[in-house]
């Protein structure tokens, strides 16, 4: 139930709505009641009319007193007609009623649920955007989007469904019991000893969907998973000929997909046959009470008939409830999923209290340590002491796996120290507010993430209120302005996913511009040229020349040849500093730099770097 509550919270907003859409729904079922209680008028008073012909016709009385509501009190004041013309005038204006109110009051619950959802929805989306880089590594892609898609979507139909479907059905279902004991009271109570039968059926049966739907799901976040890898990766599985290979790993997924909705499929299947035999079984029951009661004169066969005719239709709501709550039970197992997102714990944070960024002065690393929370037996950095002056470049070089892409990580806090700290202008990064730690800071890594937009927008990305003129120019100090405009539609034109119609050059002077565009004062250069030509790489390098330029600057360096102008070299070994020093002292020293150094000039592909 503390789910249900969960989900219900969603729809707080949009109470006034919610409440009218339950106004409605009871009118409807009203109406299902007023035309059941008909049902005796029409066979005794209208088909096999009597002296008794202009009698009141009642249709609810409440026993020991004299409230009675007759079928002319559904005729406007005045009007004085016989029983044919009232039934006729009944039952038009009950199905007016019906029509109408089933049509408000499924649009505006409909109105609800879908507005609710939405919510969670982007609720979802918003946490898990803010989740740290720990997030990520123990989510896949293919999962989150899946949930986010698919999990929300069968939570929709659930509350939709829900609010929409059972609101009707349950006073539908209300008052057709109310007609039911209003005919005969004895009948009634034989008919619904089945309905604690019809309850345990349902919800044992709704405890194995729920289970039934979650493999499910699961299963289709694996497909996706699958589909997401595969395109992305096309490239990769045309280069090995893998295409039969992701072909069958891809029908196998599907297939364990289809056997749980199968098996989904025939246990949701299997509440209406067993209701309906139950109701038959009561029926048959009742058939042989009421002969007896018939021959004694105790009541009417048109009376039965209407009883027996308003207990068919009563089943079909009570089916109805018994499928909404198997809907239910779906939405209830997707939610679990979803909301486990939700209430998962963020390990980076801004501190109460936390206040706004700002350099000027230095970036100090002081006994800094770190494990990755997923291996925290493994240590990745260890004891980094370390002060980045204004205005310094400082280069981190190393062997591969050495520490330097996770010492980078750490100033714009993707993770946060588990030893030491590190300062900004004397202050712990982790009391500074996040958004305005990283509005400080520019990142272009040799892996340049494009979206799938204009090259005017992919520059002004984070900066949506840039002018033109100050695109252009970023464009211009990235040395990108030229080729942009020899593209098809220029700044307007659509550069693909990931920026796949350009080349590796032009996507990294198109993440140059960007960081230029956001001007902060803190650069990090994660192997920005390692990918690239050597055409390229010397446009690059020019354009990194320009966003170096009054700005402190981190570099990861893989070509060693590109940091000789660094204020300072610090060379990582195991996730410790072993040197640090310029290029000309260390080169003199004869450590592990100029090993390095020694071992990417004799090897051109720079192996070693």
């Amino acid at each position: 139930m503390k789910d249900l509550y969960r989900l219900l919270r969603y729809a707080r907003p949009y109470l006034p709505a919610l409440f009218a859409s339950v106004v409605f729904m009871a009118i409807v079922g009203l109406s299902q009641g007023v035309l059941v209680k008909l049902i005796p008028l029409i066979l005794e008073r209208v088909l096999r009319p009597h002296p008794g012909e202009n009698a009141p016709a009642i249709l609810f009385s409440v026993p020991h007193t004299s409230f009675r509501f007759t079928l002319q009190n559904l005729i406007p004041s005045g009007i004085t007609t016989n029983i044919w013309t009232m039934v006729a005038i009944g039952i038009l204006l009950c199905f007016l009623a019906k029509g109408v109110c089933d049509y408000l009051g499924n649009y505006l619950v409909n109105w609800v649920g879908v507005s609710a959802i939405m919510d969670l929805r982007q609720e979802v989306f918003d946490r898990v955007l803010r989740q740290d880089s720990h997030f990520f590594e123990r989510q896949s892609t293919g999962e989150i989007m899946s949930s986010i898609m698919n999990d929300i979507d069968r939570i929709q139909v659930a509350v939709s469904t829900m609010l929409a479907d059972w609101l009707r059905q349950m006073f539908t279902a209300v008052f057709l019991l109310l007609a039911l004991i209003s005919m005969n009271w004895r009948l009634s109570l034989i008919a619904f000893l089945v309905f604690p039968l019809v309850a345990i059926v349902t919800v044992r049966l709704g405890r194995k969907i729920r289970k039934t739907t979650r493999q499910a799901q699961d299963m289709a976040a694996g497909l996706n998973q699958i589909l997401q890898e595969t395109l992305s990766g096309h490239q990769v599985v045309k280069s090995f000929g893998a295409e039969d290979f992701e072909s069958r790993r891809f029908r196998l997924a599907a297939q364990r997909l289809k056997t749980s909705n199968l098996k989904y499929v025939a246990q949701q299947a299997l509440a209406s046959p067993i209701i309906e035999f139950f109701g038959a079984s009561t029926i048959i029951f009742l058939l042989w009470f009421a002969r007896e009661q018939v021959k004694s004169s105790a009541m009417t066969a048109g009376d039965f008939t209407g009883f027996i005719v308003a207990l068919t239709f009563l089943y079909e709501p009570i089916k109805r409830l018994t499928n909404i709550h198997n809907i239910f039970q779906q939405g209830i197992g997707a939610a679990l999923k979803v909301f486990s997102y939700l209430d998962d714990h963020q390990h980076v944070v801004d501190k109460e209290g936390a206040r706004r960024a700002r350099f000027d002065k230095s970036i100090r690393f002081r006994g800094v340590g770190f494990r990755y929370p997923a291996a925290p037996d493994r240590i990745v950095l260890s004891g980094i002491n370390l002060e980045v002056k204004a205005g310094e470049i400082v280069a981190l070089v190393g062997s591969s796996g050495a520490g330097k892409t996770t010492l980078a990580n750490l100033v714009p806090r993707f993770y946060d120290v588990t030893e030491g700290e590190i300062l900004i202008d004397g202050t712990d990064i982790r009391d500074l507010q996040l958004i305005s730690l990283r509005e400080n800071i520019s990142i272009v890594a040799q892996d340049t993430f494009l979206f799938n937009d204009t090259v005017f927008d992919n520059i002004a990305y984070g900066c949506p209120e840039a002018k033109p003129d100050a695109v252009y120019a970023a464009a211009k100090q990235a040395l990108a302005h030229e080729f942009i405009l020899q593209l098809p539609e220029g700044y307007k034109t659509q550069i693909g996913e990931r920026g796949v119609k350009l080349s590796g050059g032009q996507r990294q002077r198109l993440a140059i511009a960007r960081a230029l565009l956001k001007d902060a004062p803190i650069l990090i250069l994660d192997e920005a040229t390692s990918h690239l030509d050597t055409e390229s790489e010397r446009l690059v390098q020019q354009a990194l020349i320009a966003l170096m330029k009054r700005r402190t600057v981190l570099v990861i360096a893989h070509r060693l040849s590109t940091i000789r102008q660094a204020n300072k070299i610090v060379v990582l070994q195991s996730g410790k500093i072993s040197e640090t020093g310029n290029h000309d002292e260390l080169l003199a020293r004869g450590g592990v730099y100029r090993r390095l150094y020694e071992m990417q000039y004799a090897d051109p592909a720079g192996v070693a770097g």
